[in-house]
């Protein structure tokens, strides 16, 4: 964890830890962190990849379950195939948006796709969770998916941004969003700067390639998780002569605290238990053409809880 400038914009810089997800398939994982827990609506980040497939193999990540949040997952190479338990089948490629809606509770798969399988491939992006407002924790579980020709871009002087979810430099994501938020792609070409305006009260950025320069705050490598100031602009500059690419991300602070256990984010510790059991019991829907899933694992301890 880098400390932040007195004079900058940067609150703290977060390196996120690896876990292996199986198959040699790794994720950093930004959020959550012991330095901050949310950011925004924000309550979990993970930076997949790059990994190269050999022939053969791929992504397979079974059927597992969700509520209280939703995921928004993109990717910036390769493809997943996304299967859920309201009948959704959708291949993802890089630019699109996946927006599950978790609700009372939905079940999904993300794996490889049959074509890619057989011919080896290269997959990296990110998947994040967004908590739901308390109004929307039990809603009925959706799925949108939306292409990247259809998402508003904003670009000019070697920088594009492309407004993945939410609302940002005064254009609005088709994607049905139910919080003040925002998530918006970055990339600058060498020598390139781009002001960034404090438009919700909690920002960041996760620097996905190239040395991005903040000035008084110094150059930053990628891979890290950069959450800024509340009420801070700052300006976004390509370090040297390679291009850069970023997520910038956050929203308005949450209708009060969450809980995150396993796959679960709500606003009781009950809500998580009775979701864990449901599991356990195999009460929730099934994904149409599946058979395989995740067991419940054993956690120890209660639930995180989010302040």
């Amino acid at each position: 964890m880098a400390a932040s400038s007195p004079d900058g914009a940067l609150d703290v810089a977060i390196v996120p830890r690896t876990r292996d997800l199986g198959d040699g398939f790794e994720v950093r994982r930004a959020l959550p962190s012991v330095q901050r827990r949310m950011v925004g609506p924000f309550v979990f980040l993970d930076a997949m990849g790059p990994t190269v497939f050999a022939p053969g193999r791929g992504l397979d990540v079974r059927p597992h379950p969700h509520i209280g949040l939703a995921t928004v997952t993109y990717l910036t190479s390769g493809e997943i195939v996304h299967r859920d338990s309201v009948g959704s089948v959708q291949a993802i490629r890089p630019g699109d948006v996946n927006w599950m809606t978790a609700g009372r509770g939905i079940v999904h798969s993300e794996r490889t796709g049959d074509a890619l399988r057989a011919a080896g491939s290269r997959l990296a992006g990110l998947q994040c969770w967004v908590a739901l407002p308390r109004r929307d924790e039990e809603a009925e579980p959706g799925f949108v998916h939306v292409p990247a020709n259809d998402l508003p871009v904003v670009e000019g002087e070697g920088a594009t941004a492309r407004i993945v979810a939410g609302e940002f430099f005064g254009r609005r994501s088709p994607v049905p969003t139910l919080s003040p938020l925002f998530y918006v792609d970055v990339q600058l070409a060498p020598g390139a700067r781009l002001d960034v305006p404090a438009a919700y009260a909690e920002q960041a950025l996760y620097l996905v390639e190239g040395r991005l320069d903040l000035g008084r705050d110094g150059v930053f490598e990628p891979g890290q998780l950069l959450v800024l100031k509340p009420g801070a602009t700052l300006t976004l500059s390509a370090a040297g002569d390679t291009p850069v690419r970023l997520m910038l991300l956050g929203g308005e602070p949450m209708d009060g605290p969450r809980y995150l256990s396993w796959n679960f984010v709500a606003s009781s510790a009950e809500r998580i238990a009775q979701a864990a059991e449901d599991w356990r019991q195999q009460r929730f829907p099934k994904v149409p053409g599946e058979t395989e899933f995740i067991p419940m694992p054993d956690l120890p301890g209660k639930p995180v809880h989010y302040p």
